[in-house]
């Protein structure tokens, strides 16, 4: 991670002082997760499952910056089941944290979002993916993070998924909601790697380290905010690990 990057790992052993010194050291670039855009809904979206429950709940992987965010913010939306933080885009043999973060792998810090379609489609999930999970204009970096491990990624699993996705960014495009331009990835999805158990509902266990502080709980108070019917304010959290 560059050196002016905020520590990614728990505050331990610091005191108070120290923290919060950190915390004002850093506030000037926290402004890219406090924003977001009201945007229109997808004017494509996938079918809707009937079967049961069980039969009927599907998945989406995406990447947009640190999965400490994105997960946080997918926890909190209505019709999710399960948000796991982990890497996509590499091999198997390179999915460890330490060689992602210091940008040796091909890999995206990603997270997997498991969803009954019945309650929340993937074509909402596209929308505050765009809106307020990431900004989908930074290249290869998101907020104060740099590099192609937290480049803007939509990790399709089928051609629906690809469809919809890509008839949203030329939606985006045509309507010129951003003032730069949309440069979110579409690539595949050939494998998905659950990232290490300390990363696994982070913010919410850690939800007073200023990282998360200034670059992901505004993301999950913009979700509130912009989709009041679609928040839960308790998270769906990995209780499996």
């Amino acid at each position: 991670m560059p050196a002016l990057s905020l520590p990614r790992r728990p505050l331990v052993g610091l005191g108070a002082a120290l923290a919060l010194s950190a915390a004002f050291a850093w506030a000037p670039f926290a402004h890219a997760a406090s924003s977001a855009v009201t945007l229109p809904p997808p004017s494509t979206t996938g079918p809707i499952p009937t079967g049961p429950t069980s039969d009927a709940l599907q998945s989406a992987v995406l990447a947009g910056g640190c999965f400490w965010g994105i997960e946080a913010v997918y926890q909190h939306l209505d019709g999710v089941t399960e948000v796991v933080s982990g890497y996509s885009g590499g091999e198997a043999a390179t999915a460890d944290y330490r060689l992602v973060s210091a940008g040796r792998t091909e890999h995206a810090e990603a997270v997997r979002i498991t969803y009954d379609p019945r309650q929340v489609s993937y074509a909402r999930l596209l929308q505050v993916f765009f809106s307020v999970a990431h900004d989908p204009t930074q290249l290869n970096r998101q907020g104060p993070d740099r590099g192609r491990q937290y480049r803007s990624s939509i990790f399709y699993a089928d051609e629906t998924q690809q469809r919809v996705a890509e008839a949203y960014i030329d939606q985006l495009d045509a309507a010129g909601v951003f003032d730069r331009p949309i440069v979110t990835r579409l690539d595949p999805l050939n494998a998905f790697y659950p990232a290490e158990d300390y990363h696994q509902d982070y913010a919410y266990h850690h939800p007073n380290q200023p990282y998360i502080v200034f670059n992901d709980l505004p993301k999950v108070a913009n979700l509130k905010r912009r989709f009041p019917g679609d928040y839960r304010d308790t998270p769906v959290l990995d209780t499996a690990r």
